[in-house]
């Protein structure tokens, strides 16, 4: 089985997200883990956010994680270390959301601030499949089920639930793996 690339972004901790918003990221953390496919996400340096959360969620149930932080060490917020982290040299606000949104296969969103948006917009150029949990306040929701731009590239497709996000990305992964069967990554 091919393991697929899903990254999670959302909300920062100073965001001040609530504990629903909380709560479905390490659901949907637990959730990657168990379906045997690996979390890709933003290993923040200052502070903690729903994308950490779902990394830890998945650790802690066998998860394999893969964390894209800013800069040259490998200094990031807390004790948490995912299964691979990667300093990609590049500073937060654009240059280190391009390596992390190239990463990944679909990127799931929930809630969001401007960096959010940033990943979302990157994915949106790059034909990366968005999905994003409707349910909570940020860039995630005002997005849902529309367009990033006139150019209709591709719709984020909103859900209510991390099992819904996770089925839909699981679904739009293997038909896209299965255009391209020759593809080996």
């Amino acid at each position: 089985m091919k393991k697929f690339q899903i990254g999670i972004m959302g909300s920062a901790a100073d965001l001040n997200y609530s504990k629903e918003a909380l709560a479905c990221a390490k659901k949907l953390g637990q959730l990657i883990a168990q379906s045997g496919h690996i979390l890709v996400y933003g290993a923040e340096k200052a502070y903690s956010s729903l994308s950490t959360n779902a990394a830890i969620a998945a650790s802690k149930n066998g998860g394999i994680t893969v964390g894209i932080t800013y800069g040259k060490d490998k200094n990031i917020y807390g004790d948490f270390c995912p299964t691979v982290l990667i300093p990609c040299g590049l500073e937060i606000g654009g240059g280190r959301e391009y390596t992390l949104i190239l990463t990944c296969d679909i990127i799931i969103a929930i809630g969001g601030g401007s960096g959010t948006l940033t990943e979302m917009a990157i994915a949106y150029q790059a034909n990366i499949p968005i999905i994003t949990i409707n349910k909570y306040p940020g860039w995630a929701k005002k997005l849902s089920n529309k367009y990033i731009d006139k150019r209709h590239r591709l719709k984020c497709l909103g859900v209510n639930t991390p099992e819904e996000a996770l089925n839909l990305a699981l679904k739009i992964l293997q038909e896209r793996s299965d255009k391209n069967e020759n593809s080996k990554c």
